[in-house]
């Protein structure tokens, strides 16, 4: 169980909200509140009250103008993360974090950074089964790859777990697991295709176009923000009976292992961590 107050998080993470929704708007971006946020918002108007990140996904056209252009357009405090630009990010998806916070996500991950909200791009896909499934089981192979790329081969002790890790080290380079990646992810035009999925939903995340539809407003928090335009479809597919709030032993958090909402992350010491959550 977290220690931290969810509630001030929550209201960071609102302003980052804020921030790229106003963005998106002033730049004629397509986007939708997704995953849990969208669930937050029908069920609960707001966040899940036992949730403490936010999930948007733009279409890739979108998604890659904002990366793009997100230096100039974003207002200074927030930062546009992914792969992209930034060669020690590990995620196939971007992230815009609040550069006036600190947040360390697990011990074992070497990333700093502020408080964020997750950034995925939709992208096609073909109509075929075998296709789809072909094309995911390349896609999370590639995934795997990536993580150990990017982990501490060292993390489990100098056993035969630094093996596997050395090993593809040896043979992928970050930036080659993420050509590959994005290779695959860009496979199938967005604008062209009938069905679209989030990547990181996996073949469970492919759904008609038309479902999704076009951006439309939804209150959040009493602020108007923009999610799918069938949202009983969406969150149908996605959760099932969604209605329904699960029982408390269900209701996690991500429990994160540093976080500061007053202090930038450029200013972080080690030494501070004896002091956290």
């Amino acid at each position: 169980m977290a220690t931290y107050e969810i509630r001030p998080l929550q209201l960071k993470i609102l302003e980052i909200l804020q921030a790229v929704d106003k963005t998106c708007k002033e730049h004629n971006l397509r986007y939708y509140l997704t995953a849990g946020t969208m669930l937050g918002a029908v069920r609960h108007k707001g966040f899940i009250p036992w949730d403490d990140d936010a999930d948007i996904a733009m279409p890739r056209p979108d998604y890659e103008a904002l990366i793009a252009n997100a230096s100039q357009w974003l207002p200074k405090q927030y930062e546009l993360i992914c792969a992209e630009n930034d060669n020690l990010y590990p995620l196939p998806f971007a992230k815009v974090q609040d550069a006036q916070t600190t947040m360390i996500e697990r011990a074992h991950l070497k990333y700093l950074g502020g408080v964020y909200i997750d950034i995925f791009p939709l992208d096609g896909m073909p109509d075929s089964k075998i296709s789809q499934w072909w094309h995911f089981f390349r896609y999370q192979y590639y995934k795997r790859i990536n993580y150990f790329v990017y982990r501490d081969p060292y993390k489990h002790g100098h056993g035969l777990a630094c093996v596997l890790p050395l090993l593809i080290q040896k043979v992928y380079s970050k930036e080659n697991i993420r050509h590959r990646l994005r290779k695959l992810q860009t496979k199938y035009d967005f604008d062209k295709s009938h069905l679209i999925v989030d990547h990181d939903d996996g073949l469970k995340g492919i759904l008609p176009k038309d479902v999704i539809g076009t951006p439309t407003p939804i209150l959040f928090e009493n602020i108007e923000l923009l999610g799918v335009e069938h949202p009983d479809k969406y969150l149908s597919q996605k959760y099932g009976d969604y209605r329904t709030i699960p029982p408390h032993d269900d209701q996690h958090q991500h429990n994160f292992f540093y976080l500061d909402l007053d202090k930038p992350y450029s200013d972080f010491d080690e030494s501070n961590i004896e002091h956290s959550i």
